[in-house]
């Protein structure tokens, strides 16, 4: 589980870990939940995962250096013997030295929002799927956005959304590619989700508003639990006809085909 020390990926580890499985956490920084005032049940999201019952790895590194990423991964096949789900979920809309807008994003922070939301999944990705070639077996879910899918008004988020809809179309080939092997790949594509951290923004950058709320068909904001919920679908059973999809976890923000 990448980018889980906080907000979504920390609420996909603890559901995973509810489920019954073990769970390896990553993040460039593993006590980010106490920048945005997330509260924490233990001392650790992996106490947290202890707290269920489950077995925690964790670890903090640059999923955009290939170094790091291999020394990840080898770190969980040690300590678990193997590798049966990758969820990707390192990233973020984390440019803020720029316009949101394409015509005015800087080229830095084109490389900083593909770095973070498209490399890393890309590095994660093949370490994952030569692991899970061998024991063919596994699951992948990577992270797009609705900004993957659709339009935000007047155009915002532009290189942030290119970003996600490159991991969104990497992830269709991988399902293809990995598919004769028994392994899954699909996408999620959260809305506008009340995390710690954009509950804390909101006012600031304007997302995560009471008039967007309003515009959205099921009349609220996301909740870190409604993704867990469809995470929950991708990584299990319940969805073992299903590769090369993405779901859009909206509220209804997003009603045209993916």
């Amino acid at each position: 589980m990448t980018g889980a020390a906080r907000g979504l990926g920390r609420a996909y580890a603890l559901r995973i870990a509810s489920l019954g499985a073990n769970v390896a956490i990553s993040d460039i920084d593993l006590d980010g939940a106490a920048n945005f005032g997330e509260v924490l049940t233990a001392d650790s999201v992996a106490g947290e995962i202890e707290a269920l019952g489950a077995a925690a790895l964790a670890l903090e590194c640059d999923l955009t250096r290939p170094d790091a990423v291999k020394q990840l991964f080898s770190a969980v096949q040690h300590r678990f013997g193997r590798l049966d789900i990758l969820v990707n979920n390192a990233g973020g809309a984390i440019a803020n030295a720029s316009s949101g807008l394409g015509s005015a994003t800087s080229l830095d922070d084109v490389r900083l929002l593909f770095d973070a939301n498209f490399t890393s999944m890309v590095l994660c990705s093949q370490a994952a799927a030569a692991i899970m070639k061998d024991q063919g077996s596994g699951i992948i879910v990577n992270t797009a956005s609705q900004t993957a899918v659709s339009t935000y008004p007047g155009g915002n988020l532009a290189a942030y959304g290119a970003a996600k809809a490159a991991v969104l179309q990497f992830t269709r080939s991988l399902a293809a590619e990995l598919g004769p092997f028994g392994i899954r790949a699909n996408c999620i594509a959260p809305g506008i989700i009340m995390t710690a951290r954009v509950a804390a923004q909101a006012q600031a950058r304007g997302i995560g508003t009471d008039d967007q709320a309003a515009q959205i068909p099921l009349r609220r904001l996301g909740m870190v639990e409604d993704c867990a919920g469809v995470v929950e679908f991708l990584v299990t059973d319940l969805s073992r006809y299903v590769t090369g999809q993405c779901i859009s976890a909206c509220g209804g923000a997003v009603l045209t085909p993916n």
